[in-house]
């Protein structure tokens, strides 16, 4: 389930960071909770660690209880010190300046692990369905089933139309990706993904060469898979 889920994959993260990982590219959503509850409750020391996060909706601050910034602060970051925390700035009023900067960031702190969920039609971070393979940090155009995700944690849906991103290319510059999924409102997604063709309409199959890549999946999640 989840919540077991969340504990392997901080086991493989303990012991990334026990191997000498030091910097976390970190994702936000529901699917990652338990693993930062893990994170929270261990008697890891992560002061030594920076912290990159994916991406950040465009227009909000990060005192915005919708922010990405915000619910970093909320689960992880308020409770476990790191070193560094970096997330877009989506109250930049230079955007192309903003994903330049954030480049310049990860140039200087490669990741040594990344989190990544899976959205429901196969984005990750904020790349869409028929992004390019060859991005890196960028502006995007909001997808209408990724703004209608936020429905279920909040009072309203996002008034925000676009986000900032790390593209694809930026991902796979990773050293490690664990990827966690979980529902059954996944599952055919999930199919896609580990058994589909590579192609960019489904933007998680990109990953699927990665040499190191962990899928953390709940059962629901992998009870369509053929294998």
């Amino acid at each position: 389930d989840a919540e077991e889920g969340g504990k392997k994959a901080f086991e493989l993260i303990k012991e990334g960071i026990d191997n000498g990982a030091q910097v976390l590219g970190l994702a936000t959503g529901s699917t990652p909770e338990t693993l930062y509850q893990e994170m929270v409750k261990s008697d890891v020391d992560f002061s030594n660690c920076v912290s990159i996060n994916l991406d950040e909706y465009i227009g909000l601050s990060g005192d915005n209880d919708q922010s990405y910034r915000y619910f970093m602060n909320s689960h992880l970051f308020n409770d476990k010190p790191f070193k560094a925390t970096y997330v877009p700035n989506g109250k930049a009023e230079d955007l192309a300046a903003e994903c330049r900067h954030y480049e310049e960031i990860l140039a200087n702190h490669p990741i040594d692990i990344q989190i990544l969920g899976i959205g429901e039609n196969a984005h990750i971070g904020f790349n869409e369905p028929n992004v390019p393979l060859d991005t890196y940090c960028h502006v995007v155009g909001l997808d209408p089933v990724t703004k209608d995700v936020s429905i279920k944690d909040f009072d309203k849906a996002l008034d925000v139309k676009q986000g900032i991103s790390l593209g694809m290319k930026t991902i796979n510059e990773a050293d490690t990706i664990l990827l966690i999924a979980n529902d059954l409102r996944k599952s055919d997604i999930v199919k896609k993904t580990i058994e589909g063709e590579k192609t960019p309409k489904v933007p998680s199959s990109l990953l699927k060469d990665f040499p190191k890549l962990y899928f953390f999946l709940d059962e629901a999640a992998a009870s369509k898979l053929d294998k």
